[in-house]
């Protein structure tokens, strides 16, 4: 009863928001791409993000404070000049994404695996001198979180249901392991950065469409 009750509260703020007009990308993009789709394991960290669990254990993550988070996240991105912000991503899904995200705003970006010193030895022709840093995921990317920590970097994170939230400042709960979801969540943030910056009108969109931000040729990832 109090799971059916806590579902149907859910369904009740989805179709509130959906009739209010208020994502990002509407509900049924963000369904279609999986972002809310998380795993089998469940770090205790993740609970307050855990919407419920799929009868055969799998968490689905709250769409609700997923689209909080990244609004939140691109809000403060803004307020940045591209220079001042790294992404990493050493996910393969993540390198295609990272391209496009750095093609549209000129973010720094690092699609493939973090090198020793890129946030911390200034006579490395490598390095990033930025404030804020955008990890894909806490476990590929431990050692970029763990620089941007270590350095004072601000940290935003996907994060999945298996990850932890230590080192990370925003944590954005989403399928941070997926091509479609990864090319969505980057594509968002393109736009958003976009538009607060001035630089697109506030109904305004990139030129393409966000499957166009996708690493093609890759099976999605179900845990």
């Amino acid at each position: 009863m109090v799971n059916t009750a806590q579902e149907e509260l859910e369904e009740r703020k989805l179709y509130k928001m959906a009739q209010e007009n208020i994502w990002l990308v509407s509900l049924e993009e963000y369904i279609k791409a999986g972002v809310h789709i998380g795993t089998r394991i469940k770090n205790k960290q993740m609970k307050k993000f855990i919407a419920r669990i799929r009868s055969d254990g799998l968490a689905i993550i709250d769409v609700i404070k997923l689209d909080e988070r990244l609004r939140l996240s691109t809000k403060l991105l803004s307020k940045y000049e591209p220079h001042q912000i790294l992404a990493v991503g050493r996910r393969e899904a993540a390198r295609k994404p990272l391209q496009m995200l750095n093609k549209y705003t000129g973010i720094n970006v690092y699609p493939k695996r973090y090198p020793p010193g890129l946030l911390t030895n200034p006579a490395l022709d490598i390095f990033k001198d930025v404030d804020v840093v955008t990890i894909t995921d806490p476990v590929l990317d431990r050692n970029a979180l763990l620089d941007a920590y270590r350095t004072g970097k601000v940290t935003i994170a996907f994060v999945d249901t298996n990850n932890s939230l230590n080192y990370i400042d925003i944590a954005i709960p989403a399928n941070n392991r997926g091509a479609k979801s990864l090319a969505l969540l980057y594509y968002i943030i393109a736009r958003e950065y976009l538009r607060n910056r001035g630089l697109l009108s506030k109904k305004g969109e990139l030129p393409i469409s966000h499957e166009e931000f996708m690493e093609k040729g890759l099976e999605e990832e179900e845990e």
